[in-house]
C-alpha cells in the first residue's frame, strides 16, 4: 500500500496565526460591546418605569388614588384588603426587578411628582453617573 503526500490540513503556524489574529479582534471588538450593555440596562429601565407609571395611572382611573408607599408596586398585581373598584391585575406578568436586579422603589407622595418611582442604578445607592445615575421620576 502506497501512501500519498498530498494530505491536506493546517500546520501548526497556520493554527497560531490564527489564533492571534482571533485574539487581536477580540481585544479591539470586545471592550465595544461590551460598552453596550451599561447604556441598554439604562433603557431597560426606562422602559420598565414607564410600563410601571402607566400601570400605576390606570390604577388610579379605577381606584381613584394611587396605591399607598405600604400597599407599594405590588397592588398592581394584586387587590389590596379595603380597596373598591380595583380592576386589576394591572401588570400581566409579576413586577420586575430593575435590570441589575434590585426591586424598583415606589414612595407616595412624590417630592414633584404624585408618586416617586425609581431605581438607584448599577450601584444600588443615591447619585452617581451613567449605569450608576438614579432613573425614574421622584
Amino acid at each position: 500500500m502506497k501512501r500519498e503526500l498530498n494530505e491536506q490540513g493546517f500546520t501548526l503556524i497556520e493554527m497560531l496565526v490564527v489564533l492571534v489574529i482571533i485574539t487581536l479582534l477580540a481585544t479591539l471588538v470586545g471592550p465595544k460591546l461590551f460598552s453596550k450593555v451599561g447604556s441598554s440596562q439604562v433603557k431597560v429601565a426606562a422602559a420598565q418605569i414607564e410600563l410601571l407609571s402607566s400601570s400605576l395611572d390606570t390604577y388610579r382611573l379605577d381606584v381613584g388614588r394611587y396605591p399607598t408607599t405600604e400597599q407599594g408596586l405590588q397592588a398592581l398585581r394584586k387587590s389590596p384588603k379595603g380597596v373598591k373598584n380595583w380592576d386589576g391585575p394591572y401588570l400581566s406578568k409579576p413586577v420586575p426587578l430593575d435590570p441589575w436586579g434590585n426591586a424598583y422603589h415606589y414612595k407616595l407622595p412624590g417630592k414633584n411628582e404624585p408618586y416617586a418611582l425609581y431605581t438607584l442604578g448599577r450601584d444600588g445607592s443615591e447619585g452617581g453617573e451613567k449605569e450608576d445615575k438614579d432613573q425614574g421620576q421622584f
